[in-house]
């Protein structure tokens, strides 16, 4: 009513949509009202960055992460939690004497923990998940069986890998390379999961802890004071109590916390990782940009003729007979024979790499386009074998010029692994790729496995003495540098040589006093050979006759043995 009347009577009605009515001035409705300003418009500075604060509201997760983190994990159970108790209180009493059986014995809590946060996550157990899982508890038989530290040390690297693998599975290579890492992403996470599940526990079970307290605790008291008791009575009680039950003293608190500790870090991660795996798999790789065909091809057609030549020339060295080869190049058998190894290891190598970047970047336009690739990568593989086996040969002929050592055994074993994945490679061309990424994992798991087995430090002191027994000569000085799982080999050694092969490994072993868990079946072994024929290094002198070799705190391993350290005529 107010407005049509103010309208008819002829005078402006102001538009309060669009100008506000000044502070003097009352509306209409005699309302009076704020006046409206304007906020000071303030140029931005473009150097000057956001708050903190800002920058973490505003920063997103990059679109691979997300694609590849998992949902947050269900609830950890109890089942999961004295599993992983179990495991850090194994650590803590069997991992600081040495090791031994005692990983393999720790690893089966941790895997249980796995195990029963995997069922909760509901995850189901796969053919590969039970290869990983069967292979990484294979693989920790190694410490068990050598006291070599070396293959110890590949095996429990081996098992870790093959454990991660089985707990995040994968099938593609960013999955394969990426998953056998992956417990790493998980340490963080998996404490702080395990800290959340416990207290949740905590807050809903308060009345059952009391009874598990003293249940435990009457037992302890009980076990304590009457073990005390017949380990005081009869003597071989007592003995057998020693051998079994791991010595702490309190010397020892600070090493058995940290082992403490790390068991239940670990544990932690394995449950979590079981339970919300990073889906590396997800993870794609783009192909590169398609080539032409001559383009692509003619670089690694010379490759191949370059490949064949090389071979032609060793195979016309294996029929004519080195001596003819010997005289022309003015080398000597074992100049020739140390020449060649490394050059053709690195050659076996970047064959490799270049089929690698050949693929990315190979013709993809049809069937003529897969039989192009096909042809050429296939012959190159075939002429690699070939080359892997020429590598292999020469170091043959290294070894029986200057004897077997660990960097020599290390190398020709990874020559023969490369070799593997060559192969595979070639069935992969003709049955199909996607099996590839597993086979090549578990190709390196078996090497290492088998590598481990063999006893590379027996096979050392073996292939040595059968070359003093051909040549009459041998590097007695070396042999204090090998694990017990070479004194087999060198017991054959005749006297003084046995003494002094043996002395130095005969001295380790007796200052060591190892429980059963922390001890090798080599080392027992070898403490067997000791104590049935005793080493005398007195009586021979060994030193004074020269038959100790230089000191090397530094052997190379492709060096020829030093003229003062072998024995000969």
């Amino acid at each position: 009513m107010l407005a049509r009347g103010a309208r008819s009577g002829g005078g402006p009605v102001p538009d309060v949509r669009s100008t506000p009515p000044s502070a003097s001035e009352p509306d209409p409705g005699n309302t009076p009202r704020v006046p409206v300003t304007e906020p000071k418009q303030v140029p931005a500075d473009p150097y000057k960055p956001p708050p903190h604060w800002q920058q973490w509201q505003t920063t997103e997760p990059a679109a691979w992460l997300a694609r590849v983190r998992p949902d947050p994990p269900a609830g950890i159970r109890a089942a999961t939690l004295w599993s992983v108790l179990a495991t850090a209180l194994l650590s803590a009493l069997l991992l600081g004497d040495g090791l031994g059986l005692n990983l393999l014995i720790v690893s089966v809590p941790a895997a249980l923990a796995a195990y029963f946060a995997a069922r909760t996550a509901g995850r189901r157990l796969r053919p590969w998940t039970l290869v990983w899982a069967v292979g990484g508890l294979v693989l920790l038989a190694v410490p068990a069986l050598r006291d070599a530290g070396w293959p110890t040390f590949l095996a429990t690297v081996g098992a870790l890998a093959a454990g991660s693998l089985a707990l995040h599975g994968g099938r593609t290579w960013p999955g394969v390379l990426l998953g056998s890492l992956g417990l790493l992403d998980s340490i963080g996470s998996g404490v702080a999961w395990g800290v959340r599940g416990l207290r949740e526990r905590a807050d809903t079970s308060r009345g059952r802890w009391g009874p598990v307290v003293r249940t435990t605790a009457v037992a302890a008291v009980l076990l304590v004071v009457f073990g005390a008791l017949f380990a005081g009575a009869d003597a071989a009680f007592a003995d057998l109590l020693g051998g079994l039950i791991p010595d702490v003293s309190v010397e020892d608190g600070p090493w058995r916390l940290l082992l403490f500790l790390l068991g239940l870090i670990g544990a932690l991660a394995a449950a979590h990782t079981a339970a919300a795996p990073v889906r590396w798999d997800r993870l794609g790789v783009r192909p590169g940009r398609a080539r032409g065909r001559w383009e692509w091809a003619l670089p690694l057609v010379v490759l191949n003729l370059l490949f064949a030549a090389f071979i032609a020339v060793q195979l016309a060295v294996l029929f004519g007979g080195y001596d003819k080869v010997l005289k022309e190049t003015g080398l000597t058998y074992a100049e020739y024979a140390r020449q060649g190894f490394w050059q053709l290891l690195w050659a076996t190598l970047l064959t490799l790499l270049v089929i690698a970047l050949a693929l990315r970047w190979a013709p993809r336009g049809g069937g003529r386009d897969r039989t192009l690739v096909r042809a050429v990568l296939g012959a190159l593989c075939v002429l690699t074998l070939v080359v892997v086996a020429s590598a292999l040969r020469r170091m043959d002929l290294y070894v029986d010029a200057y004897g077997l050592t660990r960097l020599r055994i290390s190398v020709a074993a990874m020559e023969l692994w490369l070799g593997l994945v060559i192969v595979l490679i070639l069935a992969a061309g003709a049955f199909g790729a996607k099996w590839l990424p597993r086979a090549v994992a578990t190709s390196a798991a078996a090497a290492v496995l088998v590598f481990g087995l063999l006893s590379p430090d027996g096979m050392v002191a073996e292939r040595n003495v059968q070359r003093y027994e051909r040549t009459g000569k041998i590097d007695i000085g070396y042999f204090q540098e090998l694990s017990a799982d070479a004194v087999p080999a060198l017991d054959t050694l005749p006297e003084p040589l046995r003494s002094c092969a043996l002395g130095g490994l005969a001295r380790e072993l007796e200052g060591m006093d190892k429980p059963w868990y922390a001890t090798s079946w080599g080392e027992r072994r070898a403490r067997q050979i000791l104590a049935e024929r005793k080493v005398d290094t007195f009586r021979y002198a060994c030193a004074d006759q020269g038959l100790q070799g230089g000191e090397r705190d530094h052997y190379d391993g492709d060096a020829e043995f030093e003229e003062d350290g072998e024995i000969g005529p």
